[in-house]
């Protein structure tokens, strides 16, 4: 329908933003913390002793990445719920559908990337009895977060694609209201 087209620097902030949580959350799946058992003669325990927990931070760092690349365009579009009404036709189907998407792309990857910097976090000292192994993160929570931010991504560009076309599209919003004769007669005598 409409040949608009959105703001550049949207579109780079958008994708920017959405990369680098992409980036970090690659990142934090491979800095994960790795436990090593490791036993004490003098006291006669069994404790975990980790490595760095720099992943944590970096699953922090995707998380609000992506908050932010979703704030912009909610911001940007006034959330599709406020400013100028949506244009009938399909390019408004597409927004609403690109629209409930990303917001359930977003979710599942922030819950990904907050519950895997969670559990990262999480660190036993001592090993009770019958555990042989120190606790730690499952590989590919944070690769899920990562795949679920790249879909965001893509879908909040398509979201603000069909937006910006729905909006400024005037076929529908030019309608003649000048004179209001809806159930009114003219010439009573």
């Amino acid at each position: 329908m409409g040949e608009a087209k959105g703001s550049t620097l949207v579109y780079i902030l958008i994708v920017l933003l959405s990369l680098i949580a992409f980036g970090f959350a690659i990142a934090a799946e491979r800095r994960r913390t790795v436990g090593e058992t490791i036993q004490d003669p003098i006291f006669n325990t069994t404790y975990c002793v980790y490595n760095s927990d720099v992943a944590t931070g970096y699953g922090v760092g995707s998380f609000l990445f992506l908050l932010s690349s979703q704030s912009l365009l909610m911001s940007v579009t006034k959330c599709m719920c406020f400013g100028k009404s949506l244009t009938p036709g399909s390019d408004r189907a597409w927004s609403i559908i690109y629209f409930f998407s990303s917001w359930i792309t977003f979710v599942v990857a922030e819950a990904c990337l907050i519950a895997g910097a969670k559990k990262n976090a999480y660190h036993t000292k001592y090993l009770k009895a019958g555990t042989f192994s120190c606790d730690s993160l499952r590989k590919g929570i944070f690769i899920a977060g990562a795949v679920f931010v790249v879909a965001t991504m893509i879908l909040n560009v398509y979201y603000y694609i069909y937006f910006t076309k729905s909006v400024s599209s005037t076929s529908a919003q030019k309608t003649n209201r000048s004179g209001s004769a809806v159930g009114m007669t003219v010439g009573y005598a």
